[in-house]
């Protein structure tokens, strides 16, 4: 398995991009394959899927891109193809937040994704892709600190904090607002 390639972006496709990597040209489906720059130096971090027709490598810029798409193909029915259109379809922090906030409206929005895949990721994920990286502020940790000794549910309060992560308060402020949604 690979971890990443680095190497120069030789061709763009709409699907697509090749690096090429001591003389050989690595075919690697992603996302945004117009995020990289033809002729320039890059580092893509893979996924390398095996298959009966094929081996494929899928490619990400970040690593937070990879874990989601890692947590992604994990759920029932979602495979590499989904997890990367829902990748092509929004940033890693939107994908994050509607699935922490079960936004079943914002996932069904993404090519390919029903009904019931949007409550299959919400069922399998939620609760299990809120950590260090999406509570990026000590305010933001310690009013879910507070949350939680008031006696609410650690879910409960990052699915709360989850949809304050982008507004910048104190620790009361966001107690305050974490408490007027969970009252809700």
């Amino acid at each position: 398995m690979y971890s990443y390639i680095k190497g120069i972006v030789v061709d763009l496709q709409s699907d697509h991009i090749v690096v090429e990597n001591n003389g050989i040209g690595y075919l690697i489906y992603v996302s945004n394959p117009y995020a990289y720059t033809k002729g320039k130096e890059a580092i893509v971090y893979l996924y390398q899927q095996v298959k009966e027709d094929g081996i494929f490598l899928f490619g990400f810029q970040t690593v937070e891109q990879k874990e989601l798409f890692l947590k992604l193909i994990m759920v029932k029915g979602i495979g590499c193809k989904t997890a990367n259109t829902m990748l092509a379809s929004g940033d890693v922090s939107s994908i994050v937040t509607a699935i922490e906030t079960a936004n079943v409206a914002y996932l069904k929005k993404i090519p390919g994704i029903g009904p019931k895949a949007a409550q299959q990721i919400i069922l399998d994920l939620q609760g299990k892709i809120v950590g260090s990286k999406q509570v990026s502020n000590q305010e933001l940790e310690e009013a879910g600190e507070v949350l939680i000794a008031l006696g609410y549910k650690k879910g409960e309060v990052d699915r709360a904090l989850a949809k304050l992560m982008n507004e910048k308060l104190d620790t009361n402020g966001y107690v305050k607002k974490a408490l007027s949604l969970l009252v809700k």
